[in-house]
């Protein structure tokens, strides 16, 4: 029995032990520095066509849906005793966290998913936007700078301790960790209802439904949040249901399916409603050319 006592005891410790020590490296990682190499890209005049432009990438590509449509920051997750995400001001405040960023500090956040001080965004979901050309973000980049000032509010992160262990042992990664920095800039996709547009529309759905669009649990999301839906063709896959482009059209203006039934409230239909007709129909060319996986096959 004291041998048994012994052994338990010396196994809790080893666990012990190799908890903290996974702790100790999550709390590394978030303080971190991230050198990449940066490519500017010039601040675009203001005219009405570019703010235009960039108004609709920021209510349909999901900025307003984490930042608020005023850009003023919004409370994103709030669970008692887990995880909480407060998405910062990022208007024209004086004390916003954007105020002093430069033509390289925004390309920096939204394609590389680090801050000015190279430490990683840890919610940031650049993954989804390091993809975008350079004229839709100078574009986006015109319109949140044409915001009027908000609050000013900081954003904040509280992560229990169990998900900075996950953290550190890389269950989960940042979006600064996802993206191949050394991608030179996308060429222009020429707008129009085709698969090869809408597979760069579809680039603002990677950080749930993953690179290959077969869904699968969500890596570093609450516990009660659904797995993502599988949008490959076949079957396992939702896409099934959407028979025609109609159909799916009204499933991301609606949040329902053609049943009537509806779909997570984790889906940012707040985003997606505002999407046009060519861009959703050259989205859902783009799923029909998928190859068939397994639901969660990343």
């Amino acid at each position: 029995m004291k041998t048994i006592a012994r052994i338990i005891a010396g196994l809790a410790a080893a666990a012990a032990a190799a908890f903290f020590g996974v702790l100790w490296l999550g709390e590394r990682k978030i303080d971190r520095r991230v050198d990449i190499r940066v490519v500017p890209v010039a601040f675009a005049k203001p005219t009405p066509e570019v703010l235009r432009q960039g108004k609709y990438l920021f209510e349909s590509r999901g900025c307003g849906g984490c930042h608020g449509m005023d850009g003023a920051g919004r409370v994103m997750i709030d669970e008692p005793g887990g995880i909480y995400v407060r998405t910062p001001d990022i208007t024209a405040a004086r004390v916003a966290m954007v105020a002093s960023y430069s033509e390289a500090d925004w390309v920096r956040a939204i394609r590389h998913g680090v801050d000015p001080a190279g430490r990683a965004l840890l919610i940031m979901p650049s993954e989804d936007y390091s993809r975008m050309n350079d004229g839709d973000l100078a574009a986006l980049v015109a319109y949140i700078r044409s915001l009027p000032p908000g609050r000013g509010t900081l954003g904040e992160v509280r992560l229990p301790t169990i998900v900075r262990v996950m953290y550190g042992a890389g269950v989960f990664k940042d979006a600064s960790e996802k993206i191949d920095h050394r991608l030179p800039p996308p060429p222009v996709v020429p707008v129009g209802e085709t698969p090869e547009h809408g597979g760069y529309v579809a680039a603002m759905c990677t950080g749930c439904h993953g690179p290959a669009f077969s869904g699968g649990r969500i890596p570093g999301a609450p516990p009660d949040w659904p797995a993502a839906s599988n949008l490959t063709p076949g079957e396992g896959g939702v896409m099934v249901r959407y028979a025609t482009v109609e159909a799916f059209a009204t499933m991301l203006k609606t949040g329902k399916r053609p049943d009537g039934s509806p779909v997570s409230t984790v889906m940012p239909f707040e985003s997606t409603a505002n999407l046009n007709d060519t861009d959703v129909k050259a989205i859902y060319a783009f799923l029909k050319t998928l190859p068939p996986r397994k639901p969660g096959e990343r």
